[in-house]
């Protein structure tokens, strides 16, 4: 084992990348190869890339090339290349950066281990069963589905993840199961469309069923969904997350607009006022419930009216979590062939003008915290030393952190008294 080659992994872009790269890293794990978590131990890395808009391929390629300075500085190192941005462009790719050793779309990544052998000459010895994870994490992402029925004018996902394909219940049982076993005291639910599942099996299961699979299993403490479309939150869903535990009173579910104008130019459907009145359905039956969701501006046609009556549903919606872009026109989309299209400058000014309306909103929001008693998933140390960790309203990664006054061990639940806002972070004492 000591002589075997040593891989490691770099990912780039969202939440389904990591546990697309946790998949292959725990099928290096199992085989003969190291698993190597030091860039300057391993003699093959894999940068698993995004590729969803211009300037995450832009930041795939450079850091692409980046590792190709590091594979030339030994030899004998190997660079793939993975991912979305690898499935977006396709053959194109290997003409247009011949430093890379091998490329390895979403679809083949189950066959990362074969590319290792061919690059390595090594046996990689037997596979790791499908759906492995490495896990080891205080929360940890399952996701349910890939791919997306939708056609969204703008979204290049269709293309480079393929049709909308559920995982089923028992793979998702088992899965969570082990990362559970692994240490995981939250599961967050993640998918391109992770309220639709189930859409494409033959039975009439949905989302609630999977939630009611989930919420039993030992050590689960929270269960928290994200990538909800709006049209998919049902009477019934919002009746199982408002009554069912471990389930959080928290869902991402992104909006993109409040013209119904601009969302049917998107392929979308609904409304600011639609949009309002589903907001406040989920806080009749959540009062408590934390909201995040994500807006484009300055699309294709945007009138400075709809761009206004975006600002006003943003004041009005009260959100707790706003992520929002600046349109990007990607090729192959139909978005990018519409009239009216804004200058780049100008759709950047705009997604500003949203920025510092929504974080008005927001911060003020996350300031009302101030001297009440949440509970708090410790997370341990962040790389500065401070003891760190979550309450129920923030999900990893995106939604900031809760700063304790001394260490409590990772993985459990603390009352923790908020004294101090910064931005979308807190700061408070553990009670206990």
């Amino acid at each position: 084992m000591g002589n075997a080659p040593a891989i490691a992994f770099i990912t780039l872009g969202c939440p389904k990348n990591e546990v697309d790269s946790d998949r292959m890293r725990a099928s290096v794990v199992a085989s003969e190869y190291r698993f190597a978590a030091d860039l300057d131990d391993a003699d093959v890395v894999v940068l698993n890339t995004c590729g969803f808009i211009t300037d995450a391929v832009e930041e795939s390629v450079g850091a692409a090339l980046e590792l190709a300075e590091w594979r030339d500085e030994r030899p004998g190192r190997r660079l793939v290349v993975a991912g979305c941005m690898v499935s977006r462009y396709g053959d194109d790719l290997a003409a247009a950066m011949p430093e890379v050793d091998a490329f390895v779309p979403v679809t083949d990544e189950p066959a990362l281990l074969g590319v290792l052998q061919h690059l390595t000459g090594v046996s990689p010895g037997a596979a790791a069963p499908p759906g492995t994870r490495t896990g080891g994490g205080v929360s940890e992402y399952l996701q349910v589905s890939d791919g997306c029925f939708r056609a969204c004018a703008y979204c290049t996902i269709p293309v480079i993840r393929g049709p909308y394909r559920s995982r089923s219940l028992e793979a998702l049982t088992s899965e969570a199961t082990g990362l559970l076993s692994a240490g995981a005291r939250e599961l967050v639910l993640i998918g391109q469309d992770t309220s639709s599942w189930g859409r494409d099996l033959a039975d009439s299961r949905d989302i609630t069923d999977v939630l009611r699979a989930l919420a039993p299993l030992d050590g689960l403490a929270w269960l928290r969904l994200m990538y909800v479309q709006p049209d998919t939150i049902t009477r019934q869903l919002i009746e199982t997350m408002a009554t069912l535990e471990p389930v959080r009173h928290y869902l991402d579910m992104p909006l993109q607009h409040a013209s119904a104008r601009v969302l049917r130019d998107m392929y979308r459907s609904g409304s600011g006022d639609s949009f309002l009145g589903l907001i406040e359905r989920l806080r009749d039956a959540m009062p408590d419930i934390v909201l995040r969701s994500t807006f484009i501006a300055g699309y294709p046609g945007e009138s400075e009216a709809e761009f206004e009556e975006l600002l006003d549903f943003i004041g009005q919606a009260g959100l707790d979590y706003v992520g929002i872009f600046p349109y990007s026109p990607e090729e192959g989309t139909d978005a990018a062939g519409l009239p009216g299209q804004i200058p780049e400058a100008e759709r950047f000014e705009r997604a500003n003008r949203v920025r510092e309306v929504a974080d008005e909103v927001s911060i003020a929001r996350t300031a009302r915290l101030i001297g009440t008693t949440l509970d708090v998933l410790s997370e341990g140390e962040d790389p500065d030393g401070v003891s760190i960790g979550r309450w129920s309203g923030q999900a990893p990664e995106v939604d900031g952190y809760v700063m304790l006054d001394r260490p409590v061990e990772p993985g459990r639940i603390a009352a923790v008294r908020i004294d101090t806002s910064y931005g979308y972070d807190l700061e408070g004492e553990v009670l206990a």
